[in-house]
């Protein structure tokens, strides 16, 4: 392990012991252990030479200058907040990282500045809507997300304060102009590297997503006296179905499609159901397919159902258009990973990320780096340390092809 790679892990481990709940790494957006976890990012960015701030949401913002005092600027940013007991990496490797990068330059100036972002909020948990603080760097953090409370009935705009902060003046947290690029470092969160035998993969996408409620309606009725040609048998025509939902996701490429809850009624041992609520989720890199999923999904449960004499009722719960990578910063990071000596592909990100917030206004692209066993939001959560150094070194690489194609100048605009 090179010194690089066993300083930005430490690093990581280090700030998983900042937390709400000891013996485990349980850290809310704003929550106490924040402040030890900003100690430590400020210390650590400091160092670098940025100058470091916390804006009106709770992002601490590292900026490295460039060249000129008034450089277009590259962000790399991501999240340090946690879900419930989690591992060490998620989000957290994205900002470590991003510092790591300014670090190796050893004071070297570019045409461009580096803006390292660790958002205050992603994962959604404590007040129940994601991306707090991405929506925040955009302008997109409204009244009504400041008015959500979380189970204590604090409100997102007290917790701001409660911190304090400004919740009522968010406008030093929106980006504003000059970043022309955005960069995220992310574990994979899923087995598809480790798989292929990959240190890193090269974001394209990220997955559109559909989900759904569907409730099959039958008839209840006693287990030992209804024949088996008379019955209404929610279960059945909702397990024949189940089945179905994923026969048809593996046939299709890149389509996932999850049945990831069910609940039966009235869930006796001698008792038809005569109810079942499923879950359905379904995702693609691209939203046509999705929607002929969805469509196609919808009518095999149509079918399941009317097979046995029971009724389905499908409600949309939530729906995500698919967020593409810039697909000049996409082939860059591909070319700056071969160049490293690290060839990698393309792959599609399943899971949300900040970068689906930032990239419909500043061009964004994604390096996801493998997670061993495929787990994440996971306490055994891991990074292996070549793939840390691989990622550093592709960084470095992307750095030096964005100097050298001049992007950020002002005749010079991808977006």
């Amino acid at each position: 392990m090179t010194k690089q790679a066993e300083q930005i892990i430490a690093r990581c481990r280090e700030l998983a012991r900042c937390t709400e709940i000891p013996g485990e790494t349980t850290r809310l957006f704003l929550s106490p252990p924040m402040r030890e976890v900003h100690a430590l990012v400020r210390g650590w960015m400091k160092a670098t030479g940025m100058t470091v701030r916390v804006d009106g949401i709770g992002n601490i913002r590292g900026t490295y200058p460039g060249i000129e005092e008034n450089a277009p600027r590259l962000l790399i940013a991501s999240h340090l907040d946690t879900v419930p007991n989690a591992g060490a990496f998620d989000g957290i490797l994205g900002v470590v990282l991003g510092i790591a990068v300014v670090e190796e330059l050893r004071g070297q100036r570019l045409p461009f500045a580096i803006e390292v972002i660790g958002f205050s909020e992603e994962e959604g948990v404590r007040f129940g809507k994601p991306f707090l603080g991405s929506l925040a760097l955009v302008g997109r953090l409204d009244a009504e997300a400041l008015a959500r409370t979380d189970p204590n009935g604090i409100s997102v705009a007290e917790a701001i304060e409660g911190f304090g902060l400004a919740p009522l003046d968010l406008t030093n947290a929106v980006v504003g102009g000059g970043a022309f690029v955005y960069l995220e470092f992310h574990i994979e969160q899923g087995p598809v590297l480790e798989n292929e035998e990959k240190s890193l993969g090269i974001v394209d996408a990220i997955a559109g997503q559909t989900r759904l409620q569907l409730i099959f309606r039958g008839q209840a009725n006693h287990a030992g006296t209804t024949p088996m040609h008379l019955r209404h048998d929610a279960m059945a025509a909702a397990a024949q179905w189940i089945v179905e939902v994923e026969q048809y996701a593996a046939s299709h490429s890149g389509l996932v499609a999850t049945v990831g809850r069910v609940e039966t009624r009235p869930g006796a041992v001698n008792v038809v159901p005569g109810e079942v609520v499923a879950s359905l989720d379904v995702r693609h890199a691209h939203d046509e397919v999705r929607h002929t999923a969805v469509s196609a999904l919808l009518s095999c449960a149509e079918l399941a159902a009317g097979s046995r004499g029971v009724e389905v009722v499908a409600t949309r719960l939530h729906e995500q258009v698919s967020v593409p990578m810039a697909p000049h910063l996409v082939e860059m990071l591909l070319s700056a990973a071969k160049q490293a000596g690290f060839p990698s592909g393309t792959i599609t990100s399943g899971a949300g990320h900040d970068a689906m917030i930032v990239a419909p206004h500043i061009p964004s692209v994604m390096l996801f780096l493998r997670s061993p066993r495929g787990l994440s939001h996971h306490p055994e959560e891991d990074v292996l340390p070549q793939d840390v150094e691989a990622a550093l070194a592709t960084a470095l690489e992307f750095l030096m092809l964005l100097r050298d194609d001049g992007a950020g100048s002002k005749d010079h605009n991808h977006a």
